[in-house]
């Protein structure tokens, strides 16, 4: 089961936290594998919080395309494709794409079973 740890820190914390787990994975010190994604500012958490549910329907509903993930959340295909790019860009969904018939098919994916948020970092 992969999770996913959801925090906010300064880029400064960020940098601290990254130094340290470099050390310990060049001591093989570090066991397991942990996924994480700190971000610097409020207002891309906050992001990341009003828009759990879409990760939530990928996850269960599995959509074959962006267009059908639209239909079943009743959303816009145009404001739902900015919600999916930033949570790619985050590095929380993968986008494969595809063509299919002559178009582009973009099928995005949730590769972790669960989700934790780091709140005394906030």
């Amino acid at each position: 089961m992969k999770t996913l740890t959801v925090s906010i820190k300064s880029s400064h914390e960020v940098l601290q936290n990254f130094s340290k787990a470099f050390k310990a994975v060049s001591q093989k010190k570090m066991k397991g594998t942990h996924f994480e994604i700190s971000f610097d500012n409020k207002k891309n958490f906050d992001r990341f919080v009003k828009n759990i549910g879409i990760l939530s329907l990928i996850s269960k509903l599995k959509p074959n395309s962006v267009y059908e993930l639209a239909k079943l959340a009743d959303m816009d295909v145009s404001n739902l494709n900015k919600i999916i790019l930033f949570f790619e860009e985050a590095g929380v969904i993968k986008v494969i794409r595809t063509k299919v018939a002559g178009r582009t098919v973009a099928k995005p994916i949730v590769e972790y079973d669960k989700i934790e948020f780091d709140l005394k970092a906030a």
